[in-house]
């Protein structure tokens, strides 16, 4: 609507009533015709035509009639019915502008030509010709001016309407594209990676029963890959469900695998299994982790595994690792470190992978930073994730003022 709508604002009623009145003010003392001062009964007149203008600015059209009525009174009493004029030519204005329905405008209007005519009634021809002429000044121009402010703000209003619906309607896509992106990965892993995973498992097992004689080494090593194959396939299964209807999971069952109060555990489980790798561990774990929230319980347990993978992987599987988990202040400093003596790493495939990367965005979603490097002749990954900001108070409730009444 720009500078136009925003002059003409609905809140702005009273502002412009009073610049109005003052403009008033200066033109009876400034700006009489023939330089004389106003009459009293001028000033008697503009003064109740300023009071019904400040009294009623929320209410067009009782403001309308009033400017109306003074008009015809000061046409009979005065010779100077500028400020009468112009009292009722802005009323006119402001009812176009806020008038529910049209028929109201044209009343309104009708009325003020009306008694405008009525100080030319008994002239001669010519001299009434040029009052019916006046009237495109005292009710044309402000009939037109808000007939144009009017159709402004409603043409702002449907711009608005209309961008709000394009911008739906780009979200409605955009949520569409998603669902299709998360519908084929989700086929992937249950056609793929599941099916993969579910095989290997179900061949450990057949492992375990058909080798009656092992060593209790290696039994103790098919155990453990069964174990994670099947939490690994526990996992794929949620993580597809999640991807298939994010809607249908309660909660934070979309972000975590696991309850906070079970982190410590899922922390131990985690350690013992890179020890079962051969990788000496040195755990001091917080056990106010398990008071943690879900989200930031989950990503102490996936950077404590992805941490303990790759030192098996980078160090090899002697090496000494240290793990640190503390909870303070309601912040997780969290930290893994290595010596890097180990055997020779496992082989990394080609091209390197994405498990730092992984954590680091995992950290910076929950606004923390991850530190990882060198470390003497070993390796150090570490961050701490800042407590979660509080829950904003309600806000205090607010008196509203009743509403005006809408002209009619």
């Amino acid at each position: 609507m720009g500078w136009l709508g925003r002059l003409f604002d609905a809140r702005d009623t009273l502002a412009r009533m009073l610049l109005l009145d003052l403009s008033g003010v200066g033109y009876l003392v400034f700006g009489a015709q023939d330089g004389s001062p106003p009459t009293a009964t001028q000033w008697v007149l503009a003064v109740v035509a300023f009071a019904v203008a400040l009294a009623l600015h929320r209410r067009p059209l009782a403001n309308l009639l009033g400017q109306v009525a003074l008009l015809a009174v000061a046409i009979q009493l005065v010779d100077d019915t500028t400020i009468n004029q112009v009292g009722a030519g802005y009323a006119l204005i402001e009812l176009t502008m806020w008038a529910g329905r049209p028929r109201t405008i044209w009343l309104a209007t009708g009325l003020l030509a009306a008694v405008s005519l009525t100080d030319s009634i008994g002239d001669p021809p010519r001299r009434f010709a040029s009052g019916v002429f006046g009237l495109t000044v005292e009710v044309g121009v402000p009939l037109l001016l808000g007939l144009v402010i009017r159709t402004t703000r409603e043409l702002g209003r449907q711009a608005e309407q209309r961008a709000a619906e394009q911008q739906r309607r780009r979200e409605s896509e955009e949520r569409a594209a998603r669902a299709d992106e998360r519908s084929a990965i989700a086929r992937e892993l249950h056609d793929v990676v599941a099916h993969h995973v579910a095989s290997m498992v179900l061949r450990v097992g057949v492992a375990r029963h058909v080798l009656t004689d092992l060593d209790p080494r290696v039994s103790e090593v098919f155990d453990d890959v069964h174990a994670t194959g099947t939490a690994a396939l526990t996992d794929l299964r949620r993580l597809v469900a999640v991807l298939r209807d994010p809607d249908g999971v309660r909660g934070d069952a979309a972000l975590t695998a696991i309850e906070p109060s079970a982190v410590p555990a899922a922390l131990d489980a985690a350690v013992d299994r890179a020890r079962q790798a051969g990788v000496t561990v040195e755990a001091d774990v917080d056990p106010a982790v398990g008071s943690l929230d879900a989200v930031r319980g989950l990503a102490v347990l996936r950077l404590t595994q992805e941490a303990l993978t790759n030192v098996a992987k980078h160090a090899g599987t002697s090496a000494r690792a240290r793990l640190a988990v503390s909870v303070v202040d309601g912040a997780v400093h969290w930290e893994v470190s290595d010596d890097g003596h180990g055997r020779v790493p496992a082989p990394m495939p080609s091209g390197g992978g994405h498990g730092i990367t992984g954590m680091r965005e995992r950290v910076e979603v929950l606004g923390g930073q991850l530190e990882a490097g060198p470390s003497g002749a070993g390796w150090r990954v570490r961050t701490v994730l800042p407590a979660p900001p509080p829950p904003a108070a309600p806000p205090a409730p607010r008196v509203v003022a009743p509403a005006a009444p809408e002209p009619a």
